[in-house]
């Protein structure tokens, strides 16, 4: 079963969960790392690439590169079903198109879909919010967080 991680979810296990402190937990992060079970999206790259230049975060995307998959078709055929949905238009932010900003959570959701896969974020689930889980659920795909992950890899330190 892959994991398809958010950027938020990285950026919570790079920044706050130092590998030089928590060796253990990193050893399993990097076991699912060489096993494919832990992936993401080129989107998820280019945001972090766009909004954390030259720290740690960078730095373990960039040492981490292969994670990052490019979007297949079937991709994009998903992403077109997802903004079909009205409501779910505004997980792109106005200001992000006319920035030229990326976007991943699209992707991210399309890349689970498609794999079946589980999505990982930190986002929360909002009643009628435009969220990752708000889309996740109405599409049927199975959406955690980080805690939720480390429970179902029954990972104890």
């Amino acid at each position: 079963m892959a994991y398809v991680l958010d950027m938020n979810t990285i950026k919570i296990m790079v920044l706050h969960y130092y590998r030089e402190t928590f060796h253990s937990l990193w050893n399993e992060i990097d076991k699912l790392i060489a096993n494919g079970d832990i992936i993401s999206v080129r989107e998820v790259k280019k945001e972090i690439d766009n909004f954390y230049k030259k720290d740690k975060l960078s730095d373990w995307a960039d040492d981490n590169r292969e994670i990052f998959i490019n979007p297949t078709d079937d991709d994009l055929v998903f992403i077109r079903e997802i903004f079909r949905v009205n409501h779910f238009q505004s997980l792109v932010k106005k200001q992000n198109i006319l920035m030229g900003k990326p976007v991943a959570d699209p992707f991210v959701i399309a890349k689970a879909k498609n794999i079946n896969g589980i999505v990982v974020t930190q986002e929360a689930y909002k009643k009628n919010a435009a969220k990752i889980p708000n889309v996740c659920e109405h599409f049927d795909i199975e959406c955690i967080n980080l805690e939720q992950l480390m429970k179902r890899e029954q990972w104890k330190f």
